[in-house]
């Protein structure tokens, strides 16, 4: 089942309260923040820096995976910065908006990148392929793992992202490491039932 909290301006204190909650009494096994600059870090505080109210939220999602052993997906906004970068609208870490901490904080960052958004007819390699209907999934961080960037196909009206199909038609792949070897799971001949039971038909085996 989904649990489905929609309270707005959900403080990262109340947001803590409510994972344990739904933890202990129903063993919840991923929270997803959408997104994370509509939280609050519940501090009364006044005139303090919105960066800074960031990082204590973003340092408290990370706590709160390592307290409850489960992953926590924070979508998060963009800064300006991306509609205004000429060339290349590809994102990087620094468009994160307030984005210091959770750079820091995030074990892995990706972003979805749709060049179609911006009016880019081309993807920017050597191929100069043509960008309708794809996208790009963008690993920029990965604290115990690779980065890199793999196409997608973007359904439009599904406003879905699916595998990028990359042959006309589909095929298989069949690994030729055991090609001539007998395989255990196929049935072999078997005798009649006459050899069997050595060619008695009258005599029932049990």
């Amino acid at each position: 089942p989904l649990y489905i909290d929609d309270t707005p301006s959900l403080s990262i204190f109340d947001l803590r309260a409510k994972a344990r909650r739904l933890a202990s009494q129903h063993q919840i096994k991923l929270i997803i923040i959408d997104y994370l600059q509509l939280m609050t870090a519940g501090s009364n505080q006044k005139g303090g820096n919105r960066e800074q109210e960031i990082s204590t939220i973003s340092r408290n999602l990370k706590a709160l995976a390592k307290e409850l052993n489960i992953p926590v997906i924070a979508l998060s906004q963009l800064s300006r910065a991306v509609e205004t970068r000429g060339g290349t609208k590809r994102p990087i870490l620094s468009d994160l908006r307030e984005s210091g901490a959770i750079e820091q904080d995030a074990d892995i960052v990706s972003f979805i990148y749709r060049p179609e958004y911006y009016q880019i007819t081309e993807w920017d390699d050597e191929e100069r392929s043509s960008t309708t209907g794809q996208a790009e999934f963008i690993v920029a961080k990965h604290r115990n793992g690779g980065l890199g960037n793999i196409r997608l196909k973007f359904i439009g009206n599904l406003g879905k992202f699916d595998n990028l199909d990359s042959f006309d038609t589909p095929f298989e792949f069949q690994s030729k490491m055991n090609q001539g070897a007998e395989n255990p799971f196929v049935t072999r001949k078997l005798p009649h039932p006459n050899e069997a039971f050595d060619g008695v038909e009258d005599d029932m085996p049990f």
